[in-house]
């Protein structure tokens, strides 16, 4: 046998999927925190939810075999400790004595039957590419489970983040899958939907890691981000993140009574090209357009300066982050001679004619209505006319996206900590509904070295791969890299023990409390 690598648990810190803390019941009737979302979520169930509203729900609600702590450190959850005898084979052994929501108890069949559902072709998960390598599991007794893998693959314990849904209570269930309520393990039980309007959590006190400070939790769905903050002066709501415009943060940070948290994250605006489309296909016309917008002067304008210019997937707080790569200056001469080489010449020698047009969908926030605005205005210098700004309702928006409905849009990844993700948004057999690679990016050397890349262990060799494929996805663009925009909370100064995590999630949810 290899060299058994064995995980303990230690000192349970804050994690990315729950929130610990060691608080009172009878404090728990006394508080309840009330937060502002900008949409609904479009999921409940977490193997089928893609969306950061969904995740906000099940991040509260659910918890995995593992989670991430303050440092993005991999820590036990449901498992206690895990081991894994050699490289492809994973020993969890799990708690004993936890209960779902409906009070039934987590065993191992809970685990097995969430990630066989997940590779069920019927449930169509969108989840389903990353858990392809598992070739069996097997429940040893119920509190113990071994995974083997056809091969290795190096990123499979940070997707054992996967939230654990109850067997017995899905199988029960029309569909076999959460549409309208959503039963966890976690520190809070989702009591009420009303779409459009809130979701209530009730405080769980039988939680296994002790009852949560706060009684309740309603998340309000406010799609106004001026509504936002005016319910935020006036004690409406209790906390926003990453929902209210930049302009008000300076005004948030001189109003009585709001504390403003600031920090860098590890998420990324892009702007996605639907490389189905003859124009954007030509990898010249992206490139020009790379050199026509200028990322500064967006982030200083709209953002009042609270992002920094992106020259990839991967933030510079990621391990296999790569600097060394083509970038992309503000350079109207050479995004307009790009547009000569790919044969899009000047009609009318900079007159009112444009070379090519284009169109550009969003949604309804403000926010990314005037992205869209401003990168008009600046591609319209080298002779791309962004001929209409299409912005719809969330749902609607998203859908298309995934259906490939569109020639440009913007959108942001959450919470990129393993760069195996390059893999899941850009190998050729991730197009939706199998992946997230929305913009139909296919490159041979791409999928070589992303495959490559889930076969090795060692950390220094996988991330010599991962520089290559950051270098080549920069003089591909399948996306404009924009920026990396900082977490900005904004809270009722009442409101205590809140931790800014990098993936701006709600992670410490279960430690919160409300000052009288």
């Amino acid at each position: 046998m290899k060299n058994l690598r064995l995980w303990t648990l230690g000192v349970i810190l804050l994690g990315g999927m729950i929130f610990l803390g060691f608080s009172t019941h009878t404090m728990a009737a006394e508080q309840v925190l009330t937060i502002a979302l900008d949409t609904n979520p479009t999921n409940l169930d977490p193997r089928l939810a893609t969306d950061l509203n969904s995740a906000r729900v099940y991040q509260i609600v659910t918890n995995g075999l593992v989670k991430k702590d303050p440092q993005l450190n991999l820590v036990p959850d449901l498992a206690e400790r895990w081991e894994n005898p050699d490289d492809k084979t994973y020993v969890f052994y799990l708690r004993k004595g936890v209960k779902f929501h409906d009070g039934s108890e987590f065993t191992a069949e809970d685990v097995k039957y969430t990630f066989e559902s997940i590779l069920d072709p019927e449930m169509k998960s969108p989840h389903a590419a990353v858990y392809q390598k598992i070739d069996s599991i097997e429940i040893v007794d119920p509190y113990t489970i071994k995974f083997v893998m056809k091969e290795v693959f190096s990123p499979f314990l940070i997707e054992m983040i996967m939230p654990i849904v109850p067997k017995n209570t899905l199988e029960a269930l029309e569909g076999k899958a959460f549409t309208t309520t959503l039963v966890g393990t976690g520190p809070f039980k989702l009591v009420e939907w009303t779409p459009d309007e809130q979701l209530v959590f009730e405080a769980n006190p039988d939680y296994f890691e002790g009852a949560p400070k706060l009684a309740k939790v309603i998340y309000r769905i406010i799609p106004d981000e001026t509504v936002r903050f005016l319910e935020l002066k006036q004690g409406g709501i209790d906390f926003v993140q990453n929902a209210i415009a930049p302009d008000l943060v300076p005004v948030a940070q001189q109003t009585p009574g709001l504390t403003v948290l600031a920090k860098e994250s590890v998420v990324i605006n892009y702007l996605g090209f639907n490389l189905k489309d003859p124009v954007l296909s030509n990898v010249k016309v992206r490139q020009a357009m790379a050199y026509a917008i200028d990322r500064q002067a967006m982030i200083d304008y709209l953002l009042k300066g609270q992002a920094t210019p992106a020259t990839g997937l991967l933030s510079p707080a990621n391990w296999a982050y790569e600097p060394d790569v083509q970038m992309y200056p503000y350079d109207v001469e050479k995004a307009k001679a790009l547009l000569d080489e790919a044969g899009y010449p000047d009609p009318d020698g900079d007159g009112p004619q444009s070379r090519l047009k284009i169109s550009y969908k969003t949604s309804t926030g403000d926010l990314n209505i005037r992205i869209g605005e401003v990168l008009q205005d600046q591609l319209k210098k080298v002779g791309i006319e962004v001929s209409e700004i299409q912005s719809f309702e969330w749902a609607k928006f998203y859908n298309d996206v995934i259906a490939g409905n569109f020639q440009i849009y913007t959108l942001r990844w959450v919470g990129i900590t393993e760069p195996d993700i390059l893999h899941s948004i850009f190998h050729s057999s991730m197009i939706p509904p199998n992946g997230r690679n929305r913009g139909y990016y296919a490159n041979p050397r791409i999928d070589e070295l992303t495959e490559q890349a889930r076969l090795v262990i060692d950390v220094q060799e996988r991330k010599k791969i991962y520089s290559e494929i950051q270098k080549i996805l920069a003089e591909d663009l399948p996306y404009i890299f924009l920026w990396y925009p900082h977490n900005i909370v904004v809270m009722n100064a009442k409101v205590k023990d809140f931790v800014l995590y990098p993936e701006g999630n709600f992670a410490s949810f279960k430690d919160m409390w409300i000052e009288e």
